[in-house]
């Protein structure tokens, strides 16, 4: 599998997806430029965070226009996997490859602390080796967390089970209280119509080992890679 990650000035997480992909794929991915158009063929495609363009106008605004994003829509739209993180969540809402929008954080804040989230869809490609009701920790790190979208979209999202993750307390509760950003339907991460386009704000890519983390429950520390190398590790064995 040859997967490429989109680097846009102001991209600051690239490096570590590109260290999460080459432990899962066994092979380095194509960085590419967001202002070159010839996008390689790639069997995957990650769109990371960081703060393209320093975030002006909106979170991802900028980015959403620049000339490889243009064929990341065209290829997702033919039914490559796309993965957007953080910012890339961000740029991928604001070139309509998903509903919604992501505002200010509630408490108009930045956010950077581990959170939980329970896995609601396990029928794609980035979530089908995690258990449906999975509890996970991840870390976020963002001040334009808060997801929205009409009532109508957010009946949509929810019934066609295109909620893939929500944030949750230790138990797996999903309310106000574990909810960092103020996001509708406490949503941490939502899939397109076609289910192969997952748009997340957390980042796996930081934790993908399981010495990455602050903390980390005993049974979990014992093992060398932590539950979200299953992310990319799933994207790539779609392709053995």
């Amino acid at each position: 599998m040859k997967a490429a990650v989109i680097v846009s000035p102001g991209s600051n997480c690239d490096r570590d997806v590109q260290v999460a992909l080459r432990q899962s794929v066994g092979d380095n991915p194509v960085m590419h430029w967001h202002g070159d158009p010839d996008l390689p063929d790639v069997d995957l495609i990650v769109v990371p965070g960081g703060f393209s363009y320093g975030d002006y106008l909106r979170a991802g605004a900028m980015a959403a226009h620049s000339p490889v994003v243009r064929e990341v829509v065209d290829r997702a739209n033919k039914g490559v996997p796309v993965l957007g993180i953080c910012n890339g969540f961000q740029i991928l809402t604001e070139c309509g490859l998903l509903p919604g929008v992501l505002m200010r954080n509630a408490g108009l804040k930045f956010i950077c602390r581990d959170v939980d989230l329970v896995v609601d869809a396990t029928d794609t490609v980035f979530t089908r080796s995690y258990l449906d009701g999975q509890i996970i920790r991840i870390p976020i790190a963002h001040n334009e967390g808060n997801y929205f979208a009409d009532e109508d979209t957010l009946n949509r999202l929810d019934g066609e089970n295109r909620i893939a993750l929500r944030y949750c307390t230790p138990k797996g509760e999903v309310n106000a209280q574990a909810n960092p950003n103020g996001a509708a339907l406490n949503i941490a991460g939502v899939l397109n119509e076609k289910r192969n386009v997952l748009g997340m704000m957390p980042h796996p890519e930081r934790v993908f080992l399981s010495k990455q983390f602050s903390w980390l429950d005993r049974e979990l520390r014992s093992h060398q890679y932590s539950p979200w190398m299953k992310m990319f590790q799933s994207a790539y064995e779609c392709y053995q």
